[in-house]
C-alpha cells in the first residue's frame, strides 16, 4: 500500500516537474531574445518565475505553455537569435511587426508547428525565406510585408495548405509567381512592390489587380498589360553589328556623364537647402506629393498651450504605455515611440496646420533627431481624467494594418494632445487639393482604397457591437506613397462634448443627434458617403448646388434625371471601357450603405465581402 502512494507521488512529481521543466525552457527562450534585442526595452520582470504575467505574452494554462509574442511597434532591433522564438514550440501567434529588426530568419522557425498567425512585416529581415518555415502546416496568416526577402517566391508555399493570408509585398522577390493550386483556402493574397515577372497563375487569378502591382507580371486585369504571344520569328538574328555596339556603349558613356553631373547639381542644391532651413522630412511614409508649408510651432500659434507645463504630476506606468520621467512632462508613450521625445520637444517644434475639425486641430510637427508626427490638440473634451485615460489606452492598444497606430498621448489640465505617425497626404487633399493632381487617382487605385478602408472600419466594429468610429471623412483617410489606405482618429469623438454643427460636415447620418452616440450603423453612411466621394469625385463637405444638397442624395437625383454613368468624375472617364460594370456595381453598394434607413444598410462585414466580390 505505501509503495503503490509512493509511486503515484513520485509520478505525479514527474508529471508536475515536466510541465514546469517546459514552461521554463519557454522563459529561457524568451530571455535570450531579450538580450539579443536592441533599442526599447522589453518592460518584463525577469525576476517573475513564469514569463506568462510579462507584457506581450499570453499562456494556455492547460498546456502550461507559452502560446502568444505580441510585441508590434516595440522598437526593437537587431537579428532575430537562434534557440529563442524556435524553442517556444507551441507558439500560436507571432507578431512582431513595426519594429526594426534585421538579418534572416532563424532557420530553426520551423520549429514552431503550432504556429497560425505570422507577423513581421515593417522590418529589415532579408535574404530567403528558410526552408524549415514550410514544415508550418498550422498557419493561417502569414505577412512578411515591406521587408527586404528576395529571390524567387518558393513552389513550397503550396505545403501550406491550410494557408487563408499570404502578404509578401514591398520586398524583392524576383522571378515568376509559382502556382499556388494547393492553396485553396487562400483568399488574401498581396505580392504588390516587387520584381516579379511573367505571367500570373490561372490559381491566382481570382484576386485583385491591386495585389500585383508594381511588378512586371500580366494577366487578363485591366490595370495589367496582357501577356503577349510567343510569336517572334525563329530566323530573327539576335546578332547585333560592332557598330551598332559600338554606339550602343558611347552612348551609354555620356548618358551615364550627364546622369552624374545631374546627380551633383541636386545634392549640391539638396545640401543648401537643408542648411538654410531647420525643417525636418525625413518619415518614411513622406512622399513627394506633400509641398512645403510655412513654418510655426505649435506653442508659437496658440500660446496658452503653454499653460501644459504646470501639471505635470503622471508619473506612474500605465497598463499599455509608460509614462516617461519628469523630462517627458507626463507624456504617455506607446510602441516604438517610447521615449522618443518630450512634451517640451514637441510643443516647441517646427509645425504646420493640416486642419480643424470638430474634435480639435491638427498639426504636423517635425522633431529633432528626424522625427516628424502628427498631433492632435483635441477641444471640448468633456469626460474625466479616469475615462479619458482608459479610453485612450483602450484605442493605443488597437493594431491593424489599415488603421494609424496610436503613437503618444497627454493629459493636462487644460490641454488634451494625441500624437499619431506621420504620411504623406489624404484621401481629401489628394481628390480636392491645389496642390496635388488627382490623375493618379486610377480607378484600380480608388478601389484599392476603398477596400483598405472598408477592412478597417470592419475589423474596428467586429471588436465589438457598440465599438464605432464615429468619425469617417475623407481627411481621415490618409495615404502612404504606395496609396495604401489607413484610418485615423477612431474613437474620438467619444470623448468631446456634441455640437450643433455636426450636420455640415456632410459624412454624418440623418439619424445621428448627438456626435457622442456613435453607431456602426452611422459609420456604415459615412462609408457610403466615402464611396460616392471616390466615384464622384465631390467633396462632401461643400454643397453640391446652390440648394445645399447633399452628396448621396445629388447621386440619387442625377441617376434619376441623367442616367447613372454621369455621376462618375470625368477623371474616371477612361476607364469606363474596361471598369463600367465595377464603377456601377460599387455605386450601388454605395447607394444602400447611405439608405436614410439604418436598418436598410449592410454590416461592415457584407461590404468588404461585396467590394471583394466587385473588384474579383
Amino acid at each position: 500500500m505505501l509503495s503503490s502512494h509512493l509511486l503515484s507521488f513520485l509520478l505525479l512529481s514527474l508529471l508536475i516537474s515536466g510541465i514546469f521543466s517546459d514552461l521554463n525552457a519557454d522563459r529561457a527562450a524568451l530571455l535570450r531574445l531579450s538580450a539579443a534585442f536592441r533599442g526599447r526595452t522589453l518592460g518584463w520582470n525577469t525576476t517573475n518565475s513564469t514569463p506568462c504575467s510579462w507584457q506581450g505574452v499570453k499562456c494556455d494554462t492547460t498546456i502550461n505553455r507559452v502560446i502568444e509574442l505580441r510585441l508590434p511597434g516595440y522598437g526593437l532591433s537587431s537579428e532575430m537569435p537562434l534557440n529563442s522564438i524556435g524553442n517556444l514550440s507551441e507558439l500560436r501567434i507571432l507578431s512582431l511587426r513595426s519594429n526594426f529588426l534585421s538579418g534572416f530568419l532563424p532557420s530553426d522557425l520551423g520549429s514552431c508547428t503550432e504556429l497560425r498567425i505570422l507577423n513581421l512585416e515593417n522590418n529589415n529581415f532579408s535574404g530567403s525565406i528558410p526552408t524549415t518555415f514550410f514544415n508550418l502546416n498550422n498557419l493561417l496568416r502569414v505577412s512578411f510585408s515591406g521587408n527586404r526577402f528576395s529571390g524567387e517566391i518558393s513552389n513550397a508555399f503550396n505545403n501550406l495548405t491550410r494557408l487563408k493570408t499570404l502578404y509578401l509585398e514591398k520586398n524583392n522577390f524576383s522571378g515568376s509567381l509559382p502556382d499556388l493550386k494547393n492553396l485553396s483556402q487562400l483568399n488574401e493574397f498581396n505580392v504588390s512592390f516587387n520584381r516579379l515577372t511573367g505571367s500570373i497563375p490561372s490559381s491566382l487569378g481570382k484576386f485583385l489587380a491591386p495585389s500585383f502591382l508594381g511588378n512586371s507580371l500580366c494577366g487578363p486585369s485591366v490595370s495589367l498589360s496582357p501577356c503577349p504571344e510567343n510569336n517572334k520569328p525563329t530566323n530573327q538574328s539576335d546578332n547585333l553589328s560592332g557598330g551598332v555596339i559600338a554606339g550602343i556603349v558611347i552612348g551609354s558613356i555620356i548618358g551615364l556623364f550627364l546622369l552624374l553631373l545631374v546627380l551633383f547639381v541636386l545634392v549640391r542644391s539638396i545640401c543648401k537647402s537643408k542648411m538654410s532651413s531647420h525643417r525636418v522630412n525625413v518619415s518614411p511614409y513622406m512622399s513627394n506629393q506633400m509641398l512645403p508649408s510655412p513654418h510655426s510651432t505649435i506653442v508659437a500659434e496658440n500660446h496658452d498651450i503653454e499653460n501644459v507645463f504646470s501639471d505635470t504630476k503622471d508619473t506612474k506606468e500605465i497598463e499599455r504605455g509608460k509614462v516617461c520621467d519628469d523630462r517627458a512632462n507626463g507624456m504617455v508613450f506607446f510602441g516604438e515611440s517610447f521615449e522618443l521625445f518630450s512634451l517640451e520637444n514637441l510643443l516647441m517644434a517646427s509645425a504646420e496646420v493640416l486642419g480643424k475639425g470638430l474634435t480639435g486641430t491638427t498639426y504636423k510637427a517635425y522633431l529633432d533627431r528626424d522625427v516628424e508626427v502628427v498631433v492632435k490638440r483635441l477641444k471640448n473634451v468633456c469626460v474625466s481624467e479616469k475615462v479619458f485615460r482608459e479610453k485612450v489606452e483602450e484605442l493605443g492598444g488597437i493594431g491593424h494594418g489599415n488603421l494609424v497606430p496610436l503613437r503618444a498621448y497627454y493629459y493636462g489640465r487644460d490641454e488634451k494632445l494625441i500624437v499619431y505617425d506621420s504620411m504623406p497626404t489624404s484621401l481629401s487633399a489628394v481628390l480636392h487639393g491645389e496642390r496635388v493632381s488627382k490623375e493618379a487617382l486610377t480607378w484600380v487605385i480608388r478601389s484599392r482604397i476603398a477596400l483598405g478602408v472598408a477592412i478597417g472600419i470592419e475589423y474596428l466594429h467586429l471588436l465589438g457591437p457598440k465599438v464605432a468610429h464615429g468619425n469617417i471623412k475623407s481627411s481621415n483617410i490618409l495615404l502612404t506613397q504606395y496609396y495604401d489606405a489607413y484610418v485615423s482618429e477612431f474613437g474620438l469623438k467619444q470623448l468631446i462634448s456634441s455640437t450643433s454643427n455636426s450636420k455640415m460636415t456632410g459624412y454624418c447620418a440623418p439619424e445621428v443627434t448627438d456626435t457622442r452616440n456613435v453607431s456602426q450603423k452611422a459609420d456604415v453612411y459615412s462609408f457610403g458617403t466615402i464611396l460616392l466621394e471616390l466615384l464622384t469625385g465631390k467633396n462632401p463637405s461643400s454643397a453640391i448646388n446652390d440648394e445645399g444638397m447633399e452628396l448621396p442624395k445629388w447621386v440619387k437625383s442625377i441617376v434619376v434625371e441623367k442616367g447613372i454613368t454621369q455621376v462618375f468624375d470625368p477623371e474616371l472617364n477612361r476607364f469606363q471601357n474596361s471598369a463600367e460594370e465595377q464603377m456601377v456595381s460599387l455605386l450601388h453598394l454605395a447607394i444602400s450603405c447611405t439608405s436614410q434607413h439604418p436598418e436598410r444598410r449592410p454590416p461592415m462585414a457584407d461590404i468588404t465581402r461585396r467590394i471583394k466580390e466587385i473588384f474579383r
